[in-house]
């Protein structure tokens, strides 16, 4: 797999497109216009450049990467992928529409289409497709180019030969480490992760700690890198909800349900850092 395609250069898609520029791939990232295209191009820039700034990457390292990227706003310019990873919004309607229209677009029959979901079912986004032996799950986790575990998910019609060549791919290319996971809401790590998340969100919604001070203690009382609010404030509370809310439908716990303040957040469009504002507050500039 040499050429690499992206679906969404969001805050996932652009890191998954750097990774992947940074491993020597020819890589096009999609966008819905050119405009989001350009934005797309600006973040995977930006982010490079803080690489630079922190020693982490050589300005050659990080100009030939820049130079194998190319940002689209046409499907069609993924034809010749060997392997798609779609990382559009978490909504399965606009997910399993992308994978439809990739199956129509891509040309070679052995291309592994992949979604960085973090909680729909692989097997929906497959059946999709007339190839769901080739669909898989590569949920990347934020910020992409830093943290280094990939989950690889696999449906029921995904073949083991798609496991093993994209478990060698994470593994021997971007150098990541993989862990695997059946098909299921959540995956692995969102499966253990989300219920403390949604656990502090009602700790703070009862009044029972500040937001500040539940985030202190766990990051003081128990070594967290960082605590539940200001992560998922960095997850994105959209995203957190939307985990939650598949969590609940598949299994019907009622510490996978989205508590009432988070729900409200986001309908008031408070969902972390990239609008500035969740259960802190951060600087835009």
């Amino acid at each position: 797999m040499r050429r690499v395609g992206v679906v969404g250069g969001g805050q996932m898609g652009a890191g998954i497109a750097e990774v992947c520029a940074r491993a020597g791939l020819d890589t096009v990232v999609c966008e819905t216009d050119m405009i989001a295209a350009h934005a797309a191009r600006d973040r995977v820039t930006g982010s490079l450049e803080r690489a630079v700034r922190r020693g982490r990457l050589t300005r050659e390292a990080a100009d030939d990467a820049l130079a194998r990227l190319v940002f689209t706003a046409d499907l069609a310019d993924l034809a010749d992928r060997q392997l798609v990873v779609e990382a559009v919004v978490e909504n399965p309607d606009a997910k399993t529409e992308v994978f439809a229209t990739l199956d129509k677009i891509v040309e070679d029959p052995e291309a592994v289409l992949a979604t960085n979901t973090s909680s729909l079912p692989i097997m929906r986004l497959g059946m999709a497709t007339s190839r769901a032996d080739r669909v898989v799950g590569l949920h990347f986790f934020n910020p992409v180019p830093v943290l280094p575990l990939v989950e690889v998910v696999s449906s029921l019609h995904t073949s083991p030969g798609t496991v093993t060549a994209v478990r060698e791919f994470v593994t021997g290319t971007l150098g990541k480490t993989v862990v695997h996971s059946q098909d299921r809401a959540g995956f692995v790590v969102n499966a253990l992760l989300v219920p403390y998340l949604l656990a502090a969100v009602r700790m703070a919604e009862s009044g029972f700690a500040t937001a500040a001070d539940i985030d202190t203690g766990m990051e003081l009382g128990c070594a967290h890198p960082m605590g539940p609010l200001r992560l998922a404030d960095l997850i994105g509370l959209d995203t957190v909800a939307a985990i939650a809310e598949s969590l609940y439908e598949e299994f019907r716990e009622p510490l996978y349900a989205p508590p009432p303040l988070l729900q409200r957040m986001v309908q008031a469009g408070l969902l972390g850092r990239k609008t500035g504002r969740g259960f802190h507050r951060y600087d835009q500039g």
